[in-house]
């Protein structure tokens, strides 16, 4: 795999977390059984956690490359 490629796959990972999580927050949203819709809710919110980890993880990424590359340039 490409090296772009890969890098572009776990920056889209924080957004597929996110796409997942709303869309099993519409699910529970129309159910009738109130235990499984709070399943369903957990289950969004543990998703959106993740979401966020990877957003943060992506960012730390982003940030060591800059750091990276303005090491690089001032040697």
């Amino acid at each position: 795999m490409p090296l772009e490629l890969g890098l572009w796959r776990r920056e889209m990972l924080s957004k597929e977390y996110l796409d997942t999580a709303r869309t099993i927050l519409r699910a529970a949203q129309t159910m009738t059984d109130q235990h499984v819709a709070s399943q369903l809710k957990a289950l969004a919110e543990d998703y959106e956690r993740r979401a966020e980890k990877a957003a943060h993880a992506d960012a730390a990424k982003a940030l060591a490359r800059s750091a990276a590359r303005e090491c690089e340039a001032l040697s």
